[in-house]
């Protein structure tokens, strides 16, 4: 298992910082200064090159973007279709290997407060659904979820050969809050059930998924947070994992300190090595400590220390047996 983080913002200072911490490997957005229709691959292969020059890989770009038309299969789609497939192309020629994505269309991840307090009075980021229950329709209206769904299928057969050719890997991350409908769009990516369908609507091992802890502890099916990482663990289909958890299930839920979620954490870490996972892990959505400012809520500095030494501590753990 490799301990990976994405720093916000990347720079060499925080990737000096990270490999102090014993990180390995980065996750990373788009190439800063990147900003035309099909992502460069010179700009991708310079950032591959800075992120290895402090000692370090990157091996996942994270919230790899498919536009709206793609995900509700709306006119245009096929030329957007055309565009990812070049960015992905880009991808794989640049020696990147991990593409993880979404399929949240009309907007992205949601909480409806930013700065809860937390253990010590930490903030944390928290989804109340009742709090939505006059929010108004997004621009697309309502949407069903018979939609996204074919939507999607007709993506994975178009990107997952290209994404074979070049040898990426495309990483689902659940909806976040895994909660439909929000806003009159319907979500799918909700559920331990819907992600078994996923990776079985093409057969290839460049079809997997993001196992965000989080999310999936959020979902009414999942009891048992090892239950997952065996099933996609087991297939070779869990390409990519976000070490997190959540107090409360969908409709309503709060982030919490790694260490004190009702996640059996240790037993997640050793179901890891059952299965013989050796993708990226890095934590997500730490809790913004004392002294810090808010301004990447989640992603600030304190609390993901405390979340890469917590996750080596676990590491350790799990590998002697303990």
């Amino acid at each position: 298992m490799k301990i990976a983080h994405y720093p916000v913002p990347l720079s060499d200072p925080a990737l000096r910082l990270l490999s102090q911490l014993g990180v390995e490997e980065i996750v990373a957005g788009r190439p800063e200064g990147d900003t035309g229709p099909v992502w460069d691959f010179m700009a991708l292969l310079r950032l591959r090159q800075r992120v290895e020059s402090a000692g370090l890989k990157l091996t996942v770009i994270e919230s790899f973007p498919i536009t709206d038309r793609i995900k509700l299969g709306l006119p245009g789609r096929d030329e957007d279709l055309n565009l990812f497939c070049e960015s992905l192309a880009n991808m794989g020629r640049a020696g990147i290997p991990i593409a993880c994505y979404n399929w949240m269309a009309g907007f992205g991840w949601l909480r409806t407060s930013m700065a809860d307090r937390g253990r010590g009075g930490a903030l944390v980021t928290s989804y109340k659904h009742e709090l939505m229950a006059n929010a108004p329709l997004t621009e697309y209206g309502e949407t069903t979820q018979e939609q996204l769904w074919d939507a999607f299928e007709y993506f994975l057969k178009r990107v997952i050969p290209v994404a074979e050719q070049y040898n990426v890997k495309l990483a689902l991350h659940p909806d976040d809050p895994p909660l439909s409908p929000i806003r009159g769009m319907a979500r799918i990516m909700i559920s331990f059930e819907a992600f078994k369908r996923v990776i079985d609507l093409v057969d290839s091992p460049s079809n997997g998924i993001t196992l965000c802890q989080g999310n999936f502890a959020a979902m009414t099916d999942v009891h048992d947070m090892t239950d997952v990482i065996r099933y996609f663990g087991q297939r070779n289909r869990n390409h990519f994992v976000h070490f997190r958890d959540v107090s409360g299930k969908v409709p309503s839920f709060s982030e919490v300190f790694h260490d004190e979620g009702p996640t059996d954490m240790l037993a997640c870490m050793k179901a890891y090595k059952e299965v013989g996972f050796d993708g990226p892990m890095r934590p997500d959505h730490s809790p913004v400590l004392e002294g810090e400012s808010n301004d990447h809520p989640g992603y600030m500095v304190l609390g993901n220390i405390f979340a890469i030494g917590y996750m080596r501590g676990l590491i350790e753990a799990a590998e002697k047996g303990a």
